[in-house]
């Protein structure tokens, strides 16, 4: 048998290691699990601005902290994926978050919350280790519906972990929020030991090589440039929304935060439309299904603003917020899915490296997102966070379409320029 052999990417293993017995659904539960971390703070930043007395722009940095922390476990933890047995890795990692939550309830100042939400975001990025064994799992021509599947567990797990912990602080208070996070996150580590043989890694690498290998990914492949670009300023958008929707629905609606965490329950309607993205990269392509992202995306912006701005009711202002919500989610959804589609038919063998070069970019553009869309919001309201997220889009769209003119005007015998574009 012939493996690959790199002084970066290092020697490939034989095949039979990718853990074919592990079930999809069982990865997105991993993922849901995992990525909720994250996101449970969100629709609770005004309950916890009103605990520590502090400003909209001041506590929005519990947001930006934790995407900061997550931005650097990816970067940190996520390349191990291709060094290290995973099985344990992401035991390992999965209690170390359930730590971080309990560290996090019981802070008793905004420094310590803002200081364990940069830990729980550290750990929380196990979720990146467990995403890249999905596309293993199947033939190259099913990788688009196999990475939708995982990816629909993923992303319930960012809506409906706002909607758990708006109503949990509703009811018990914001800190329980985190203390049942801490639980949940305990209790997985046991069925991963169950439901999940070892995992040994695909390459016989360095921890150091990999690193190393991460800017030889991004400075030779194009195409993963492109979409960590796209996803970066699409994420940072799609932050602008959630980081500000406590604020929204208080100040406008005088709604708590059980309000806001009940539109993790639409988002999720949005969020079922990945296998069915998933599909549709693997039929029409994904670059296709990246177009489509970004033009809902940007619709779902311009009526939120609008209908917001228009004199209505209350029920017809929360009636477009809703719909709104839902258009919001099924174009990140489907930017989403096609952006991974398109970098993990890359390097089969580094693509828990791919995973971390994009998501890397993915979370700094939340955190940036996060970090403006407060700004905005403290000087210029709703009308500010939506012109910062239309922005945000137009630069994606940008970059989206100078992808598009390269594939146009690659040589058609060029494997160099063609191959990776055509592919996606």
């Amino acid at each position: 048998m012939s493996l690959q052999t790199s002084p970066v990417l290092g020697v490939e293993r034989p095949p039979e290691c990718a853990p074919k017995g592990t079930p999809l659904p069982f990865l997105g539960l991993a993922c849901a699990v995992g990525v909720s971390s994250i996101y449970f703070n969100q629709p609770l930043l005004s309950e916890m601005a009103k605990t520590f007395h502090s400003r909209p722009e001041h506590i929005g940095f519990v947001a930006v902290a934790t995407q900061v922390g997550y931005a650097i476990g990816l970067l940190t933890f996520v390349p191990m994926g291709d060094v290290l047995e995973r099985r344990s890795l992401m035991m390992r990692m999965f209690a170390a978050v359930s730590v971080a939550l309990l560290l996090l309830a019981a802070a008793p100042s905004l420094f310590w919350v803002i200081l364990a939400s940069v830990l729980v975001g550290l750990f929380a990025s196990v979720t990146h280790i467990v995403l890249p064994i999905a596309p293993d799992l199947v033939d190259d021509r099913q990788r688009g519906r196999a990475i939708g599947i995982v990816m629909t567990g993923l992303l319930m797990g960012v809506l409906l972990a706002r909607t758990f912990s708006g109503w949990v602080s509703k009811i018990h208070g914001w800190r329980w929020v985190f203390v049942a996070a801490a639980v949940l996150n305990a209790a997985f580590v046991p069925l991963l030991w169950r439901k999940m043989r070892r995992l040994p890694p695909k390459e016989d690498l360095r921890y150091a090589d990999a690193m190393i290998s991460l800017w030889t990914l991004f400075r030779t492949e194009p195409l993963l440039r492109e979409a960590s670009i796209v996803g970066g300023l699409m994420f940072a958008s799609f932050s602008c929304f959630w980081t500000n929707l406590a604020f929204l629905l208080d100040t406008h609606y005088q709604l708590g935060p059980g309000a806001a965490g009940s539109f993790g329950i639409v988002g999720a309607a949005g969020a079922l439309v990945a296998s069915v993205a998933g599909r549709l990269a693997d039929r029409h392509g994904a670059r296709w299904v990246a177009s489509a992202g970004l033009a809902t995306l940007t619709f779902s912006y311009l009526l939120m603003w609008s209908a917001v701005s228009m004199p209505m009711s209350t029920v017809a202002h929360l009636a477009a917020l809703v719909l709104g919500v839902v258009i919001l989610d099924v174009g990140a959804q489907m930017t989403q899915i096609a952006n991974q589609t398109r970098i993990f038919g890359l390097v089969a063998s580094a693509r828990s490296r791919l995973n971390t070069v994009y998501m890397v970019l993915y979370f700094v553009g939340a955190a940036v997102g996060s970090w403006l869309s407060t700004l905005a919001w403290a000087h210029w309201g709703w009308n500010g966070v939506c012109v910062l997220a239309l922005g945000f889009m137009a630069l994606a769209a940008l970059r989206h379409i100078t992808g598009i003119r390269a594939v146009t005007s690659a040589q058609p015998h060029d494997p160099a320029t063609t191959t990776p574009f055509l592919e996606a």
